[in-house]
């Protein structure tokens, strides 16, 4: 073979090398992240321009979900419970009062699995045994999905919507599950509050410590504490 066939045969065989390299990389790095576009795609924040939501995010600290829910009612607000199914199998009175109080209930999956992970068929698991279990209990249909860690793919959005779920994340993280400090949480929950934000918190001793001045903070700036789907 002489040297300008050889010479060829090694441009077309790093052209094929390069292609195949990008498609695994495309393949590897986009599965999960391609922006889930459309009426199923995922809410980071509302379209009220008056109200923002506390919302709360239920799976452990049941200890602190009284003295929040007396918080809040101290105050006259409302907000979003996402309950996990197994926490309201193991806390059926309590999920009442949540309720009873007048606070919306929504969906954290059952077992607080990482549902990027989670097949079609193991999202809707997940999701559907959560509903029919906080449906026994209290007699309501839920329709807002907090994917636990907030971690979702395709699969866990298109299993939220086939079972009439709108997949809800959040615009404000307070992270207060892994920092405990009430003036952390009560920075992180009012830095740049606007009407439509959802302000994501758990029950922790420290959250519960936060929340007069975090809902003071709120209604000095013209706005209200409400509900998930009043916020939306």
């Amino acid at each position: 073979m002489d040297k300008k066939a050889r010479f060829f045969r090694n441009v077309i065989a790093n052209l094929i090398l390069s292609s195949v390299v990008v498609f695994m990389l495309v393949f590897t790095f986009t599965d999960n992240s391609v922006p889930i576009q459309g009426k199923e795609a995922p809410v980071y924040k509302g379209d009220s321009q008056t109200a923002v939501s506390l919302m709360v995010n239920v799976y452990w600290g049941s200890e602190y979900v009284e003295p929040m829910l007396n918080i809040f009612a101290a105050h006259g607000v409302k907000t979003t419970f996402f309950v996990g199914g197994m926490w309201a199998a193991e806390n059926g009175e309590l999920l009442k009062k949540i309720y009873d109080a007048g606070h919306e209930l929504g969906n954290h999956g059952y077992f607080h699995k990482d549902h990027k992970a989670l097949s079609e068929k193991a999202n809707r698991e997940e999701i559907e045994v959560t509903h029919k279990m906080v449906k026994s209990i209290v007699g309501v249909d839920m329709s807002l999905f907090a994917p636990p860690s907030g971690s979702f793919g395709p699969a866990a959005i298109k299993a939220a919507a086939d079972l009439g779920y709108k997949t809800v994340m959040w615009t404000a993280d307070t992270i207060d599950w892994r920092d405990r400090d009430s003036a952390l949480i009560y920075e992180r929950a009012t830095r740049n509050l606007s009407g439509g934000n959802l302000i994501l918190t758990h029950p922790t001793e420290q959250t519960a410590a936060a929340l007069p001045k975090i809902i003071a903070a709120i209604k000095e700036q013209n706005l209200t504490v409400a509900t998930v789907s009043e916020v939306l």
